[in-house]
């Protein structure tokens, strides 16, 4: 059986790719910080029906939360076939650029970018292991330095300084890691569920979780010819998904 890890997984998107994800016959690693809620939110799902599924503890910012979290995949698993680094924070808002905070800036940049970078570069080992291992980290259209130039985008004046930057330098790393990983069976990509309505942002978003989840796992799991370095968006409206960088 396939094995799966999901940073940020205890709710919203996360929690909807961790059901999608178990119906699909994967075991799924639902990260939470919190553990006692993460167990107690895995309870609930063996109650309505979803199985192959346990919570486990990694603070994405921790070094050690996360090396713990790789042992204990690898003596229960020995490897790891995907990594969903889905984990993410928004900060504060307004995120103007000529007051934004230096501390604020690097909170989420701790989060959103090295966080990712941790995460990664820990299970690695275990990825390699796996017959098809992908990488997907999630990204935003707020990250985009293309839409963000263009005047007609219908996000155009929503600029923020730290999330949206992050995402911006998350979206770099995804490239330079793929391009490394290009001539193993990897597949890394950034991928961006769209504007949801999550608790993220107050359930603001037009778009739902359950398509959030799909548009991710669709442009996760794919076969060997699937792309890899590429960046898709659910919020791009044709059928090859791919954001402008």
């Amino acid at each position: 059986m396939d094995s799966v890890l999901i940073t940020g997984a205890n709710r919203s998107i996360g929690l909807e790719l961790t059901k999608q994800l178990s119906k699909k016959g994967l075991f799924v690693y639902l990260g939470t910080r919190d553990l006692e809620k993460g167990n107690e939110v895995v309870k609930e799902l063996n109650e309505n029906g979803f199985q192959n599924i346990k919570a486990i503890q990694i603070d994405v910012t921790n070094s050690d939360s996360i090396l713990a979290a790789k042992n204990i995949v690898e003596k229960e698993h020995g490897k790891l076939d995907i990594l969903i680094n889905n984990a993410g924070i928004s900060g504060e808002l307004p995120q103007n650029a000529s007051n934004t905070s230096i501390t604020q800036i690097k909170k989420v940049f701790e989060t959103n970018f090295f966080g990712v970078i941790s995460v990664t570069q820990t299970f690695l080992e275990l990825l390699k292991k796996s017959e098809k291992p992908r990488i997907s980290n999630i990204t935003s259209g707020l990250g985009s330095l293309t839409l963000h130039s263009d005047p007609t985008w219908k996000y155009y004046d929503f600029k923020t300084a730290a999330y949206g930057t992050s995402k911006t330098a998350l979206n770099a790393y995804t490239v330079t890691l793929a391009y490394e990983l290009k001539d193993l069976p990897f597949k890394v990509n950034a991928i961006d569920p769209g504007y949801t309505a999550t608790d993220f942002n107050h359930h603001n978003g037009p778009g739902t979780v359950e398509s959030a989840a799909s548009f991710i796992i669709k442009h996760t799991v794919t076969d060997e010819n699937g792309p890899s370095g590429q960046f898709f968006s659910n919020d791009i409206e044709d059928e090859t998904g791919i954001s402008p960088w």
